[in-house]
């Protein structure tokens, strides 16, 4: 016999053989990690230097707390902390353009951290520096600010709309979710300019708090999957009837998925334009060409435009480009209401380019020129604590110093673009948001221009935010075109609703916040 009767005895001897070996190794990986691993001397908690389950209970367990207690352990260990067995956290702001370089010098990500996203074939999970280099290089002109200033009319198109829901709802003394509105709006525009597919939930009632609902839970399930990277995978393996009944918001995002994937594959079975060319942002009946349209027509290899690769990159797309710049608008709406003097500086220099709200909008390179509206938005953009969970990078052949540190090269190096634009010593009181902080008033080290290294709210480098210079449009046009029409007011709306409780990869309140509600009323003159 192949495999003789063990009995009841013998089935336990190898269960008590298979529990002992477990635990042997498991002490072995424990006492390299602690005592022989490249990164044993560096200061920290040894359970994060013993085990990834340290993490887990903060992030996971705890829901969306490492970062502060990353935080923590920089205040007791200092500004190099060791947070779990591979990985390296540094908290000094001087230390930010080292790590998060341009070329010649290489960065790679962090495979166990990209798994957050489940969407290997993007470009933000792209881990070696070559190939993203290679992935990013089509995308750059696409969201160049030259391509951008073309996209204005789509922008402005949805801008009008959420402006002319507001004064349907300031008719009917309505309020407004004013955070999901500001949502469908950007989900609105990257959708139609990635996809040349609307999704329209600026038409819907409620703006679509499902969509909203369903990011926010994607965002905070990110901590497990990087733990278990197989969970999505497998759940994409189920029906979506099935998941549906089991997580509706991920049985939604499953029908988007489907939907998207649909747009894409319609996209590559189109006939190439051979030229590779194409009015991106066509605001006049013209054909768009769709970012995914560029990626077909590029020069990438076959592989590079497989359907599930150009799905993983949707799916990043309109995830990235929909929550982060609606939260940085919502929470700027948040202050201007919570500030009067600062709003009432604000309407006074709209009124030098919009003097009366039935005129005309300017074009971009007229708003973007306001001085004290560019300052808000800085400050909007460093107190809405931008991306909050760290981000790794790994220098593949290069040995980093900081200080008398050396950390050895293929090392997970990262620091928390939050814990920068939140650090007292740059940003004094930064709990409170002060636009006059990035004006240029020539004073050195605390005018704005010396600032300005230190706004990391779409991090630096090779991997800079490539939604960039839409994010900026998008808030410049929503900011102009709706405070120079709308007075708004707040509605059963704190602080408490703004402030950063949970780090689910950006920032997000208490879960007993109902978000950010107004009331609008349309201004007379």
């Amino acid at each position: 016999m192949l495999f003789p009767d063990l009995g009841p005895l013998g089935l336990s001897n190898v269960l008590v053989v298979v529990v002992g070996l477990s635990i042997f190794y498991g002490a072995c990986v424990v006492i390299y990690r602690l005592l022989f691993h490249p990164l044993a001397s560096f200061p920290g908690p040894k359970l994060a230097a013993a085990t990834l389950w340290y993490e887990f209970y903060y992030d996971v367990v705890k829901r969306g707390q490492y970062t502060f207690k990353i935080k923590e352990l920089h205040e007791k260990y200092g500004p190099i902390v060791r947070i779990n067995p591979h990985e390296i956290h540094v908290y000094d702001p001087k230390f930010y353009d080292e790590l998060y370089t341009n070329p010649p010098r290489k960065r790679d990500k962090y495979q166990w951290w990209v798994n957050l996203a489940s969407a290997q074939g993007s470009g933000f999970s792209t881990v070696p520096h070559d190939l993203h280099r290679m992935r990013r290089s089509v995308l750059n002109p696409y969201f160049s600010k030259a391509n951008i200033f073309r996209l204005e009319p789509v922008i402005m198109e949805r801008i009008e709309k959420l402006s002319k829901r507001l004064a349907e709802a300031a008719s009917s003394d309505q309020i407004v979710r004013l955070d999901v509105a500001l949502m469908a709006l950007t989900t609105d525009t990257i959708s139609q300019y990635a996809f040349g597919q609307d999704t329209r939930y600026l038409d819907e009632p409620d703006f679509s708090l499902m969509w909203k609902e369903t990011i926010r839970g994607g965002f905070e399930t990110g901590a497990l999957c990087r733990q278990f990277p197989w969970m999505v995978p497998t759940m994409k393996r189920l029906p979506p009837s099935v998941v549906a009944a089991m997580n509706p918001q991920l049985g939604f995002l499953m029908q988007w998925q489907n939907r998207a994937k649909a747009n894409v594959q319609g996209i590559l079975n189109e006939k190439p334009n051979k030229s590779g060319k194409g009015n991106a942002a066509a605001g006049d009946g013209q054909e768009r060409q769709t970012m995914f349209h560029t990626l077909r027509d590029s020069d990438l290899p076959a592989s590079e435009k497989s359907l599930e690769r150009l799905c993983d990159e949707a799916e990043i797309m309109l995830g990235a480009g929909s929550e982060t710049t609606a939260a940085t608008l919502s929470r700027i709406w948040f202050y201007l209401l919570h500030s009067p003097s600062i709003l009432e500086k604000l309407l006074a220099e709209l009124r030098t380019i919009i003097p009366s709200p039935d005129l005309a909008i300017p074009k971009l390179s007229t708003i973007e020129r306001l001085p004290y509206l560019s300052a808000i938005i800085s400050e909007g953009l460093r107190i809405s604590y931008s991306v909050t969970t760290r981000t790794p990078r790994i220098a593949p052949t290069e040995t980093l110093r900081y200080e008398d540190w050396f950390i050895p090269a293929g090392t997970p190096v990262s620091m928390t673009n939050a814990l920068v634009l939140m650090n007292p010593d740059l940003f004094p009181e930064p709990e409170r948001f002060k636009p006059e902080r990035w004006l240029d008033t020539g004073s050195g080290s605390g005018s704005g221009r010396s600032l300005e290294k230190y706004q990391v709210a779409f991090s630096k480098g090779s991997r800079q935010c490539l939604g960039m210079n839409l994010a900026y449009a998008e808030m410049f046009l929503t900011m102009a075109t709706l405070w120079s029409r709308f007075d708004f007011e707040l509605y059963e709306t704190t602080l408490d609703d703004v402030l950063w409780k949970h780090d689910f990869f950006t920032a997000f309140p208490e879960d007993a916040s109902k978000g950010i509600r107004v009331k609008a009323r349309q201004r007379s003159r």
